[in-house]
């Protein structure tokens, strides 16, 4: 009897602790996540900050030694810049719009400028507004970035300040403000989950304008039109590069999920490593079958091209659609490079091929393999052409192609045509010969080779 009166009592007081909890875990489990959630968004941004490392060292891997330390420095300071723009400016093109009629905020958003949230997290939030920003600044400096690829070994140091300040209010935050800021795109229900558009095509066709208005680099092209290879000083520092954009790229697609709670981030993720390794195998295989030989930069832009593609898709389609992704977006980087080059397009970091043919296939990939299952789960549109048998998302994903790409590619040549009539866009003759390293700052990022270099020409 006494026992039995012990293990009674003894059950209550274990009861008790968990019938507090239950009790308060409303409460309790929103804190939690929302914890889970600001912590899992702020890991996103620095893996996607570190990006910038990938893009010094595939820059600079793939020019010559002799612009070494102009595309390390100018990457930091133009990182920099973004971010004191798009904190005064962008983010409330972004995202703003408190204060304005609905039928203006589809085209813009508008408030919130010198953004400073007097409250980071309210009752109910999933997480706090600063995480939220700082994961939005990430993705602006990205397409900065890519933008860089098109003025590479040629463009003024002062293009870089002033065509910085300009992409941060006026080109970017807008194509973002379309999609992911509740604008008419994103109500027309346009599918792009981590930026395939908004941040790859948006970047890639700023690098267009830039690369066609600075025209090729010295030595670049013959008379006849045929191309000369400028090739790159480092193929270690590419090969480092895509695996650090590679590990990055987990941030920029997973983060996206913005959350924790189910897992779906982990999904997101094994996405995202399939179609970067489709790409990868996809295009070493066609480099190989077309030239005889399995060329190293096809590969790395490969694998590049896939982690692009699946960008848009990697929450909407189902793993065997990620892998055929990514096959294409291999190929298309390698065929698409060849035609750029025919058209005597000279661009020495293929961005257009990387991040704006792959960013294009990858936006419409959406309206082909998305299944209506997961494109419910994430509520944005609706299934494509294969699940379906419906044409609609794939026509909406065309619309969002068409109409960012020609608004980029538009406010791009103007606001670059304007700066090449007010200041110039590109050094002068003999400073691209001597290098940007030296003629933009008054030193080479590899100063002892460079020394040598130059002691064996006068001998």
């Amino acid at each position: 009897m006494v026992k039995k009166l012990l293990l009674s009592v003894s059950a209550l007081l274990m009861l008790f602790p968990a019938m507090a909890f239950a009790a308060d875990e409303g409460p309790s489990t929103s804190m939690l996540n929302m914890g889970l959630n600001s912590l899992w968004i702020v890991v996103a941004f620095v893996l996607v900050l570190l990006m910038q490392g990938g893009f010094i060292l595939l820059e600079t891997g793939s020019t010559r030694m002799k612009n070494a330390g102009h595309v390390a420095g100018k990457t930091i300071f133009t990182v920099g810049l973004c971010t004191l723009i798009y904190w005064a400016f962008g983010y409330g093109i972004f995202n703003g719009g408190a204060d304005i009629s609905d039928g203006l905020r589809k085209f813009i958003g508008w408030g919130d400028f010198f953004f400073s949230p007097t409250n980071s997290a309210g009752e109910g939030d999933a997480f706090p507004i600063t995480t939220f920003f700082l994961f939005q600044l990430a993705f602006a400096t990205i397409s900065l970035s890519i933008a860089w690829g098109g003025f590479a070994e040629r463009a003024k140091l002062s293009v870089y300040l002033v065509f910085t300040v300009l992409f941060s209010i006026i080109i970017y935050p807008v194509i973002a403000h379309w999609i992911w800021g509740g604008g008419w795109l994103a109500q027309d229900g346009a599918q792009d989950y981590a930026g395939s558009t908004v941040v790859h095509l948006t970047g890639a066709l700023a690098a267009m304008a830039g690369t066609i208005l600075l025209k090729p680099r010295i030595g670049k092209f013959n008379k006849d039109g045929s191309s000369n290879e400028i090739l790159g000083h480092n193929q270690v520092f590419s090969a480092l590069s895509v695996l650090l954009l590679w590990v990055g790229w987990f941030g920029f697609n997973a983060g996206s999920a913005l959350s924790v709670g189910d897992g779906f981030f982990g999904f997101v993720a094994f996405n995202t490593m399939l179609g970067a390794g489709a790409g990868t195998v996809a295009a070493l295989l066609i480099s190989w079958a077309v030239s005889g030989k399995a060329d190293i930069s096809t590969t790395l832009n490969g694998a590049l091209a896939g982690l692009v593609a699946i960008t848009a898709s990697c929450a909407f389609v189902d793993p065997w659609a990620a892998v055929v992704i990514g096959l294409v977006a291999g190929v298309l980087v390698f065929f698409s490079a060849k035609l750029f080059e025919k058209l005597r397009i000279d661009d020495p970091i293929y961005a257009l091929s990387v991040h704006g043919a792959a960013g294009v296939w990858g936006t419409l990939a959406n309206g082909i393999f998305a299944t209506d299952e997961l494109a419910t789960k994430v509520n944005v549109g609706r299934g494509g052409l294969i699940d379906t048998g419906s044409w609609h998302q794939l026509w909406v994903q065309f619309e969002s192609v068409v109409v960012c790409g020609a608004y980029v590619l538009v406010v791009s040549f103007i606001v670059l045509g304007i700066m090449k009539v007010v200041m110039g866009l590109r050094v002068t003759e003999e400073q691209e010969i001597i290098g940007l390293d030296l003629s933009e700052h008054g030193t080479y990022g590899y100063p002892e080779q460079m020394k040598k270099a130059q002691n064996n020409i006068q001998a």
